[in-house]
């Protein structure tokens, strides 16, 4: 019994442990497997270019609407004024429904509706400093 709570309590723990950044909760491999979702509009990584979608190396941290070379919607580029910032919540909350959360939005994907999904993809994301991984 005591092994099987013990073996509970870490498997628990292995998401956390996962992350590069120690802050972000998730498991940096399953998301990114749902990146794969991300990749015919967003590029990561080093040498990573705008596509349709700006580029999300630093994304976790960073002021919306601030990529160099992407043009913004106007509702994004209002919540940057605004002085919004991509925490992992907020990451959180616009993924589960681009539209709903930033009526406007050029975004066109529907979004992630599994929470597990969006906590890992925003884990993997936060393995990617600005200039690349």
């Amino acid at each position: 019994m005591l092994r099987t709570v013990i073996s509970t309590i870490c498997l628990m723990a292995l998401p956390v442990i996962a992350t590069a950044e120690g802050d972000v909760p998730g498991d940096t491999a399953k998301g990114e497997k749902v990146f794969r979702k991300c990749k015919a509009c967003h590029a990561v990584g080093e040498g990573a270019e705008n596509k349709v979608g700006p580029v999300l190396n630093g994304i976790v941290g960073r002021q919306v609407g601030t990529v160099d070379g992407f043009s913004y919607s106007d509702t994004l580029v209002a919540l940057s004024d605004g002085g919004l910032v991509w925490t992992p919540e907020e990451l959180a909350a616009f993924l589960t429904k681009p539209r709903d959360y930033a009526k406007g939005t050029k975004m066109s994907f529907a979004g992630l509706r599994k929470e597990d999904e969006r906590v890992n993809v925003i884990a993997y994301l936060a393995t990617f400093e600005n200039e690349g991984s």
